[in-house]
């Protein structure tokens, strides 16, 4: 986030990097694993966790849910789990991947509230998030990216997800496929589906 507390969109220097994945991340990640493990460093080192990975972490989620609050409550609730369940991380599946994973069962969990609370059907668009995107203060997109984000909520939530991460942040499929339990080939089946719904929608009306 820039100085102002708005959050850096992506297309932005700041939002690519904070996002891709470096060696240094990778480094950072081996060294406060250990860290984590120390039960008189763990305090600390979950700290640099939250700054390290809590922009990474807001993108995936405000994507999802589209709105700046909810993604920096679902943001809250994310690292809240994670720092609850510490001691059960075993470092099988990389950090970042675990908190990939509790974030988006978060915004499922959400989203799956907030259909129930609008009477929307899980088959029916959710559109509720484009009317709380309009009214967003952080939104600052014209009519065309209004229309892109109509067409992504066309899209089932988890393939929405998939879809995000591939196509904003250009993810490895390994690592999704670590995040969602899903194999690459199916992956990359949901991911190219997804690609030519959204170019469905938005040329329809051309």
């Amino acid at each position: 986030m820039d100085e102002t507390g708005r959050p850096y969109e992506p297309g932005e220097p700041e939002y690519e990097r904070a996002v891709q994945e470096t060696p240094e991340s990778l480094a950072f990640e081996e060294e406060i694993i250990k860290q984590l493990r120390d039960p008189a460093h763990q305090r600390d080192a979950f700290a640099q966790v939250v700054n390290f990975y809590g922009e990474k972490l807001y993108w995936q989620i405000r994507k999802m849910v589209l709105d700046h609050d909810d993604a920096n409550d679902l943001l809250q609730n994310t690292f809240l789990k994670a720092w609850m369940n510490i001691d059960y991380f075993r470092g099988e599946a990389k950090l970042s991947t675990w908190l990939y994973k509790i974030a988006i069962n978060e915004c499922i969990t959400f989203l799956n509230r907030q259909r129930v609370q609008n009477n929307v059907s899980i088959d029916d668009t959710d559109v509720f998030l484009l009317e709380r995107l309009k009214g967003d203060e952080y939104f600052d997109g014209d009519a065309a990216q209004m229309k892109l984000q109509k067409a992504i909520l066309t899209l089932p939530e988890k393939q929405r997800a998939v879809f995000n991460m591939k196509y904003f942040d250009d993810m490895k499929y390994e690592d999704m496929s670590e995040i969602f339990g899903t194999s690459v080939g199916a992956l990359k089946a949901s991911y190219h589906h997804a690609v030519k719904k959204v170019e469905e929608f938005l040329t329809k009306d051309i």
